[in-house]
């Protein structure tokens, strides 16, 4: 044996002779309890909190690969959706094709007089020529544009390809001149041909559609376009809308929202903007974009002296007056000398007079 095992041994003999009789030596654990996380009674990784105002930007990673998963999903069912709607339009189109390719050439495929008739749209013209006297070229005008949106009809049930063409109108001309006649009827023409669902008109002025204070005008301009959805929008004395001398004049936020619904919503609102020729040519100038968005431009003539007197036989027609010859003469001179006055208004002149 050698020295330092003989020293050993003598330690530990040394050590034991100082223990007390009936010690039991057992080990305590270090902490107490069920949990022996030294950290506390929380597992040491999960995430408890804090005062970190950003906290509400963290989560557990597997709830962010759950969302991840979620979006991933709808991207890709958003892109299923996309190709079996272009599938769609593929099997439309070809089934388009051979319904043309099988149609003989001796298939009657009707006149647009005969659709007019059919679809209601003839009896909308017949209620304009007995509701406006004289205005040829604007019942001309109407009668074009009507035609139009029937063989816009015609073409889409023979299978042709079809573009809905600019419904957005603008009437010029003065006061008392039919122009709000010319819409309502226009209105119903669009509803009966499917162009608009409702077919009503709403006039609008720039009371109606701008306010007075700073985030005022959007929910005015947007209310009365909520009323006029599925029918048309009649804006009258449209320039009004906008103040060339005053940059800060809320009418322009009412013109940039009518733009924007002409624009994305031609198919469910028809626009129309009515007023004195020179100055709506003048708000043209100052709104290019509003110009090109109305295809259709009806000009409005004042009457004649001789017009004038039949609308007051038909005005007195209508509340069952009976007005004779001499009448007829002196109620003819006093329209040609109000005629030579300010302010004359055409039918609104002789409907007061009446």
């Amino acid at each position: 044996m050698n020295l330092s095992a003989a020293l050993s041994i003598l330690f530990v003999a040394s050590a034991s002779a100082f223990v007390p009789a009936g010690t039991v030596r057992t080990s305590v654990p270090l902490y107490a309890g069920s949990n022996q996380n030294p950290f506390g009674n929380t597992a040491s990784l999960e995430y408890t909190g804090g005062s970190d105002p950003n906290n509400k930007n963290y989560g557990k990673l597997a709830e962010k690969l759950n969302e991840a998963d979620i979006e991933r999903r709808k991207i890709q069912e958003e892109a299923d959706r996309r190709e079996r709607a272009a599938e769609i339009r593929r099997e439309e189109r070809l089934a388009k094709i051979k319904y043309m390719n099988d149609m003989p050439d001796s298939q009657p495929a009707g006149t647009v007089d005969e659709f007019m008739f059919k679809e209601g749209v003839q009896d909308q013209l017949d209620k304009l020529d007995n509701d406006l006297v004289g205005l040829l070229a604007v019942k001309k005008r109407v009668k074009e544009i009507a035609a139009l949106l029937v063989l816009d009809k015609m073409r889409r049930k023979l299978g042709f390809e079809t573009s809905v063409p600019s419904l957005h109108m603008s009437f010029t001309g003065a006061p008392g001149t039919g122009k709000t006649t010319v819409a309502v009827r226009m209105g119903q023409i669009l509803a009966k041909m499917g162009y608009a669902r409702r077919g009503h008109v709403v006039l609008a002025t720039r009371d109606d559609l701008v306010g007075q204070y700073v985030g005022h005008t959007a929910p005015k301009t947007k209310e009365m376009i909520k009323k006029a959805m599925g029918g048309v929008l009649l804006v009258d004395e449209a320039y009004y809308l906008y103040n060339a001398a005053n940059d800060r004049d809320y009418g322009q936020e009412s013109i940039e929202i009518l733009l924007n619904v002409m624009e994305n919503n031609q198919d469910d609102l028809v626009v129309a903007v009515a007023g004195y020729k020179d100055r709506m040519d003048k708000f043209f100038s100052y709104i290019p974009g509003m110009m090109s968005r109305i295809g259709n431009h009806i000009d409005f003539p004042n009457y004649t002296a001789d017009e004038l007197v039949k609308i007051a036989g038909v005005m007195s027609r209508d509340l069952e007056y009976d007005i004779d010859d001499a009448a007829f003469l002196a109620f003819k001179g006093y329209i040609e000398a109000r005629m030579e006055l300010p302010f004359f208004s055409n039918a609104r002149t002789v409907r007061n007079a009446m």
